[in-house]
């Protein structure tokens, strides 16, 4: 028979740790707004798996001797048009960082709760955030990827990091990842009056609106990944919810590169197409965006709009994203406390 003998708690210690940990995650921004900080980053981005489906040597031969020789050198001339040369960092930093300060105040009344911030490509990194995290005693941490519509490249790829990360620690803490909020109630409401704010602020009246989202390798939704289905959800429920139907509100995608085809339509061949089919005025919002980034300040608001106006085109709107507004902050804080549930 065997004895079971009692436990000596006299010297036993409570565990460490206690508090939760919120991780806010964007996508990623060169450390400078030059080639050399430029090149960094594109070769952490384009070597993600999750990004560029095959990584085989000829990708290799053509990502390292031709899109990191050139291609640094162009982007970062892009980039020094919307850079915040006050804090010497990109606006998709400086917008992060203020979301998590402004989530930290909001949550500020849970003293157990710690928010931070990262980047999936650059810095601060995914392990930094975890490893401060985790130093400030937090043994429940809730990532949240800031992509409304889940792809592999974007949502998926930030859970690959963080489990990297978990995967060399002994003391693993207990994770939660906030779900794609692609028609969660609370942000089609928050896009909806950001645009209808934005319109009624304009001097023009817009004959209609381009949501522009993120373009894909079609080869990359054929083979399962449900983004574009995601996209058409938002776009819809914003035309519920603004009474436009698909004439008025159109769906494109931007931000191709390469020669493989890419989610369609166009946001690009949409703007030419549409002065020269007579329209005069439009704007252009991207909800698929939850700050506003190279993407949305240099593509959509001066390449696209240089596009609509070289063909014909005479107004042009670009909307902010949701950002570090209150409405933007309504969503994140909705989100974050209802993953929250049964942590706090």
């Amino acid at each position: 028979m065997t004895r079971v003998l009692p436990i000596d708690t006299s010297k036993a210690t409570a565990a460490p740790g206690a508090r939760v940990g919120v991780l806010l995650v964007n996508l990623g921004t060169p450390d400078t707004a030059d080639a050399a900080g430029v090149r960094v980053y594109l070769k952490e981005f384009l070597s993600d798996r999750r990004v560029i489906e095959d990584q085989g040597l000829v990708w290799q031969f053509v990502l390292n001797g031709i899109i990191l020789r050139k291609r640094p050198r162009t982007k970062a001339l892009d980039y020094q048009k919307i850079w915040n040369t006050e804090k010497n960092e990109s606006p998709l930093k400086t917008i992060t960082r203020s979301q998590a300060d402004k989530l930290a105040a909001a949550l500020a009344d849970r003293t157990h709760v710690v928010v931070d911030w990262a980047m999936r490509y650059g810095n601060p990194s995914i392990k930094s955030g975890i490893d401060a995290l985790i130093a400030q005693g937090c043994d429940r941490i809730l990532v949240v990827p800031l992509y409304p519509q889940y792809s592999a490249s974007t949502s998926a790829t930030v859970c690959d990091e963080v489990f990297r990360v978990l995967a060399r620690l002994r003391a693993q803490p207990t994770l939660r990842v906030t779900p794609p909020y692609y028609e969660d109630e609370a942000y089609i409401e928050a896009l909806a009056a950001s645009i209808e704010a934005s319109l009624a602020s304009l001097p023009f009246k817009p004959e209609l609106i381009v949501a522009s989202f993120h373009g894909m390798p079609k080869s990359y939704v054929e083979h399962g990944d449900p983004y574009q289905g995601h996209c058409v959800a938002t776009t819809e429920a914003l035309r519920r919810r603004l009474g436009m139907d698909a004439s008025k509100l159109l769906l494109t995608f931007q931000s191709r590169f390469g020669n493989d085809e890419w989610l369609q339509p166009y946001t690009d061949a949409t703007m030419k197409r549409l002065a020269q089919d007579g329209v005069r005025r439009i704007a252009v919002v991207t909800p698929g965006f939850a700050a506003d980034c190279l993407e949305t300040l240099e593509e959509i608001a001066q390449e696209n709009a240089e596009i609509f106006r070289h063909n014909g085109g005479e107004a042009f709107a670009a909307i902010p994203c949701l950002n570090d507004s209150e409405p933007g902050m309504d969503v994140i804080r909705t989100l974050v406390l209802r993953e929250l549930q049964g942590w706090i």
